[in-house]
């Protein structure tokens, strides 16, 4: 076991941080992050962390830029104040798809960012549901990387799917997430389908045809993240021209880019789930049929799994 935990939170989600406190009983630790008159961030830790355990809550989402700077400004000031070990608690890990080049002279920006990271002094990151596993290789310091899987699977057994399993169908957007909702379908012994699509450039998606049957059934879209939502979208109309009687859509990071809430909005979604991971914007909370999952346990439990030195399997389903 190391020193005395110590929480601090940024400015990306501290509402989030406050009931991981809450779950672990603990307060959020003073620290104060702002900015100087000339935008640049500033950071005062006004907490005793010599020795400590300490964890940074902070979500990269957007303004990514800022939220990422923040988090690396604390660890530097943690690092100089002679924490004893310092992890950056992540709920959504910002520039995850940026994991590979895809055409020439591109950067792989996730690996500069764990760079980055590696730099200002953590000793050790904590996320959930990276867009890329493989991140995790970028990094030379553990990384532990948590799945919304458990608890959303838990909620759709006892509050979603509770007839006749056959009448749900789990339907992966496209192929990349198959594993993801095969998972899903094999436990709740739903049936699954698979959206075709081909992608016409960068955040935009063409449905081409559905792969599995969804007439007359409840269609359970699901994906790991709703950014721009044009692939959730396209899909979600492609399952109810195919005759779904119901659209739902189930997904952990709720990031709502550019034109999202529009196309959700006017999309033939039922119901809308996703996690706190990222805190919504009030057009986004406004939606119909959104529900918002509580994933402070899960973090909790982790934190305080990392403190002890104690084993984090336990937090994830197993096959």
């Amino acid at each position: 076991m190391h020193g005395e935990i110590t929480l601090f939170s940024g400015n990306s989600n501290r509402a989030l941080a406050q009931r991981i406190c809450q779950r672990l009983g603990h307060n959020l630790a003073a620290c104060r992050v702002g900015r100087f008159s000339d935008g640049e961030i500033r950071v005062e830790v006004d907490a005793n962390v010599r020795g400590r355990d300490v964890f940074l809550i902070q979500s990269t989402c957007a303004p990514a830029n800022d939220h990422l700077m923040e988090v690396l400004i604390m660890a530097e000031a943690c690092k100089r104040a002679s924490a004893g070990r310092i992890t950056a608690v992540i709920p959504y890990f910002g520039y995850a798809r940026q994991d590979r080049k895809v055409a020439p002279r591109q950067p792989i920006t996730a690996r500069l960012v764990a760079n980055l990271i590696q730099a200002a002094g953590l000793d050790r990151v904590l996320t959930m549901d990276l867009h890329a596993g493989q991140i995790q290789g970028f990094f030379d310091i553990p990384v532990d990387n948590l799945y919304a899987q458990p608890m959303f699977f838990q909620f759709l057994r006892e509050e979603i799917v509770t007839g006749d399993p056959g009448s749900y169908v789990m339907v992966s957007p496209d192929a990349g997430g198959v594993e993801r909702v095969r998972s899903y379908a094999r436990r709740l012994h739903t049936n699954l389908a698979i959206i075709d699509k081909r992608r016409s450039g960068p955040n935009q998606a063409e449905v081409m045809h559905i792969i599995g049957d969804v007439a007359g059934k409840t269609a359970i879209l699901l994906d790991d993240m709703i950014d721009t939502a044009g692939t959730l979208t396209n899909a979600a109309h492609a399952v109810a021209n195919a005759g779904a009687e119901k659209v739902y859509a189930v997904a952990t990071h709720p990031v709502f880019s550019g034109p999202a809430v529009t196309r959700m909005a006017e999309s033939p979604f039922d119901r809308i789930f996703v996690t706190d991971t990222i805190p919504l914007t009030p057009e986004a909370a406004a939606l119909e049929g959104m529900y918002v999952l509580n994933t402070a346990p899960i973090f909790a439990d982790a934190i305080r799994a990392i403190h002890f030195d104690d084993s984090i399997s336990r937090l994830f389903l197993p096959d």
